[in-house]
């Protein structure tokens, strides 16, 4: 059974940083490019980071660039995102997603599993 577990959202101020985790099972972690969604009630579901399966390359949306950071863990099937100088748009339902094609690292429909999601929320 494939799971993906997200961890570590809550509410916090603007400006302030969170480290959501995700911890994966039930598939060859360490062969799957990971990434992180959002979603805001009323808007599709928002690309915000990937990484490598080997870890080797990352990338992250404008929107995001320079506050987050993707990394992972594969020997214990984990990854997180570190996010720094939150505002109050990145308010939202954050999840995490498998993939093992190469292409198409931003767009949903080519990601094979998905977790639950973890709020967010920043406040000003």
């Amino acid at each position: 059974q494939v799971l993906l577990v997200e961890s570590g959202g809550q509410l916090v101020q603007a400006g302030g940083s969170l480290t959501l985790s995700c911890a994966a099972s039930g598939f060859p972690f360490s062969r799957y490019i990971m990434g992180w969604f959002r979603q805001v009630p009323g808007k599709e579901r928002e690309y915000v980071a990937s990484i490598t399966s080997a870890g080797s390359l990352t990338d992250y949306a404008d929107s995001v660039k320079g506050r987050v950071t993707i990394s992972r863990d594969n020997a214990n099937n984990t990854v997180s995102l570190r996010m720094d100088t939150l505002k109050p748009e990145d308010t939202a339902v954050y999840y995490c997603a498998a993939k093992q094609r190469l292409v198409g690292h931003t767009d949903t429909r080519e990601y094979d599993y998905w977790g639950q999601g973890t709020q967010v929320t920043v406040v000003s």
